[in-house]
């Protein structure tokens, strides 16, 4: 059977569910959910996606991202991504989720209400090559610096929120001195 992604409205009510690919075809806002890993460094956790993904192959993202699937929480479906893409398993704290549309090359669309979770691990990861070519830790203020001036090597919704998780991660420091 093929991947489904959850249909939502604006305010991101499920109105059903779609086959991934023909929601990406038609551009349909549906549910997603991105990850961020940071280590004891503060660095975050930076996947190239493969090369043979059907968009944004051989892209730079954040530690994991994907769709939850009916009936599962974005929580469990965060963990779940998080262990089948990275091998790694963490405490995982939702933040926020935002909205966006993004048109690739290819024709398809990506228009989700992707939640955002933080974690914290020093845990290497061991690389799902079927979803991730490789990965680097880097620390928020050089990942901001690289997308601005290589901006076509990261994935639109990294671009769109860094500057949300960077106010987090800024806020976090100032109430405790340290990440998530």
């Amino acid at each position: 059977m093929e991947e489904q992604v959850i249909l939502v409205d604006q305010d991101d009510v499920p109105r059903g569910q779609m086959e991934k690919m023909e929601a990406h075809q038609k551009g349909l806002l549906h549910r997603a959910f991105s990850v961020f890993i940071f280590n004891s460094k503060n660095e975050l956790l930076l996947q190239q996606r493969a090369l043979s993904k059907y968009h944004s192959g051989g892209l730079w993202t954040n530690t994991c991202c994907s769709h939850p699937r009916m009936g599962e929480t974005n929580m469990d479906a965060a963990q779940r991504r998080l262990k089948e893409e990275m091998g790694m398993e963490c405490e995982l704290n939702y933040l926020f989720k935002f909205t966006y549309k993004a048109d690739f090359e290819d024709g398809l669309t990506e228009h989700e209400v992707d939640h955002v979770f933080f974690g914290t691990s020093d845990e290497l990861p061991v690389i799902n090559r079927n979803e991730v070519e490789t990965f680097k830790y880097i620390n928020l203020e050089a990942l901001a610096s690289d997308i601005e001036a290589n901006p076509g090597i990261y994935t639109p919704w990294l671009r769109i929120c860094l500057g949300k998780v960077m106010e987090h991660v800024k806020s976090t420091k100032t109430k405790n001195g340290h990440t998530a």
